[in-house]
């Protein structure tokens, strides 16, 4: 039995006026915010503790004086400094923040916007150039602000100056205006990966104890680079808002293609990403190793780490210095969530000095609900349950397997608009139903193994976790993606077959001198049939052409893959 190691010691706000208030005091003149205008500027802005409270303030004082304290304003853009300042800024003075995925349609956009009854909306200048003419065209928006505009008089820069001005005169607006933590402070429209999204209201207790309760499990460093898109809650609440609670320096990296210049110059003790980011690293580094050769001696290396390890002598980040180098050579842990993450890379990673700590969040938690700590850490499970929230497996099977549902004041106050699907996520005793299945084991470990809405259900009645069959499946040399599902016979339900959907991974196979991916993944398959139950075989093997389409978290739509089969 593991002996858990005390929490650590963490504050928690009622709001976040208050929590930048106690942060610009705390940590000052220490550096908040970096990023660069341009990729190619030579030198990043840099932005203090004190500096972010002084343009909060400026820029809430003017969002009061435009009469949006209390209503909802969209914000939409790339994450930036004036994407932040705005979101802190709508927090901060009691607006209604309604953060949008600028990769939506312009149609969806401007639909989402009406259904949320936003009266303003900020966004950045290609998006208002660009999709935010739909989104004007709805009466309801009275001020459209243009984030990256600094000439124009609805310009974020002009709005700030005018709040800096007021407040020269002695507008106190900004610290008397009152904000209720438990009114609706978020409103969060999932992008979903089953279709279409719903609107989650989240109020400032549930951030704030949510983030409370994070830091009080993981250790981190004082310096990152933000790489999650900011209108989800796992870029936005534990990105924006933990870093600034904790005291650390955030970069904003300019986007993938710089990430790895972005790294050796900034040198990152810690990284929040999805699964994705670390399979991408893991592929460079595996490339880079066959590449060189170097495949025997890198296995020799970790088995002689591993054998010291076992006698207290750690020299991972000796023996791995020009791996752990290309991402700067402070990287040291890796808080991954928003998707599953295979043992395997967490093994991977551990082995050459990283330790990656699987977790687990949905929006509707503000999002993180477990997570695995620094020192403790178990083989396929997302962690301990947070200290604020509690949960049970509802209607668990002879496995101890059922739905994860969550208690506790990071829990949303509802889905926008909508009492029935609101009811239907809570059980009899006000649980949130979160839809994954998982178990907890005797320690209080949480597991998650599938999601409601993957279930196949077999005509047997059989049920088959499509996740658990990934996992084995994604271990296999030159498995990019892989997708298991249910495929739909267009015979009838008799002739539904479990599939399983490949993109490979192409620089391996060419690499490899592998012409027919088909015809080398298909043993693979074979081989797991041979060990697999009968209902949990693989009956049809596809390879796709392209990568499966996604959300902007990275992860993989299935409703939008096409199932039918012969």
């Amino acid at each position: 039995m593991m002996k858990p190691y005390p929490l650590h010691e963490f504050p928690t706000y009622v709001t976040v006026r208050e929590m930048l208030d106690a942060v610009s005091t705390k940590y000052n003149e220490q550096i908040a915010y970096s990023y660069r205008q341009k990729p190619s500027d030579p030198e990043p802005v840099k932005v203090t503790f004190s500096q972010v409270r002084e343009d909060v303030a400026a820029f809430s004082t003017s969002i009061l004086a435009h009469g949006l304290g209390r209503k909802h304003v969209a914000l939409i853009g790339k994450l930036s400094y004036p994407w932040i300042c705005s979101y802190l800024s709508l927090l901060a003075c009691g607006s209604v923040v309604v953060p949008l995925d600028a990769d939506w349609t312009e149609e969806d956009l401007a639909a989402t916007v009406e259904r949320a009854d936003c009266e303003a909306v900020f966004c950045s200048n290609d998006i208002m150039q660009g999709k935010a003419r739909a989104i004007l065209q709805n009466k309801g928006i009275r001020i459209a602000l243009n984030l990256d505009d600094t000439s124009d008089e609805d310009g974020l820069q002009s709005w700030m100056e005018a709040g800096r001005a007021l407040r020269a005169e002695g507008d106190r607006s900004y610290e008397s205006v009152r904000v209720n933590p438990g009114e609706m402070a978020l409103l969060a429209f999932t992008s979903g990966t089953t279709g279409k999204g719903t609107g989650v209201m989240l109020n400032q207790t549930a951030i704030l104890d949510d983030v409370s309760a994070a830091l009080q499990v993981i250790t981190a460093t004082p310096k990152t680079i933000a790489l999650l898109p900011a209108h989800h809650t796992f870029g936005s609440n534990l990105n924006i808002i933990g870093h600034l609670c904790y005291g650390a320096e955030l970069y904003l990296s300019s986007g993938i293609r710089y990430l790895l210049k972005e790294l050796k110059e900034q040198k990152p003790g810690h990284l929040i990403l999805v699964p994705l980011f670390l399979e991408s690293f893991r592929r460079k580094i595996e490339d880079a190793i066959r590449d060189k050769k170097m495949e025997k001696e890198f296995a020799r290396l970790v088995k002689v780490s591993n054998a010291l390890r076992k006698t207290g002598v750690d020299i991972r980040r000796k023996l791995f210095k020009g791996i752990l180098d290309t991402f700067g050579g402070e990287l040291s842990l890796v808080v991954s969530g928003g998707a599953p993450l295979s043992p395997s890379l967490v093994e991977f990673f551990d082995n050459i000095g990283i330790t990656i700590l699987n977790g687990y969040g949905i929006t509707e938690c503000a999002p993180v609900i477990a997570v695995n700590r620094n020192k403790q850490q178990k083989e396929g499970s997302v962690g301990m349950v947070l200290p604020l929230d509690t949960v049970k497996i509802r209607e668990p099977n002879a496995n101890g397997e059922g739905e994860v549902c969550v208690k506790g004041n990071n829990v949303m106050m509802g889905y926008y608009k909508d009492p029935e699907a609101t009811e239907a996520a809570f059980d009899e005793d006000f649980y949130f139903r979160t839809g994954d299945i998982g178990k907890l084991d005797e320690e209080g470990w949480l597991y998650i193994t599938g999601r409601m809405k993957n279930l196949i259900i077999l005509s047997n009645g059989k049920n088959v976790y499509p996740e658990e069959i990934e996992t084995t499946l994604s271990a296999i040399p030159g498995v990019g993606e892989v997708v298991v599902y249910e495929g739909e016979s267009k015979r009838g339900i008799a002739y539904n077959t479990i599939v399983a959907e490949i993109f490979p991974d192409e620089e391996f196979l060419k690499k490899k001198g592998i012409g027919d991916a088909y015809d080398y993944f298909h043993p693979y398959i074979q081989d797991y049939n041979r060990t697999a139950v009968p209902y949990k075989k693989i009956g049809l093997l596809k390879i796709r052409n392209e990568d499966f389409p996604k959300n902007t978290l990275r992860k993989i739509m299935r409703f939008r893959i096409d199932k039918t089969v012969d």
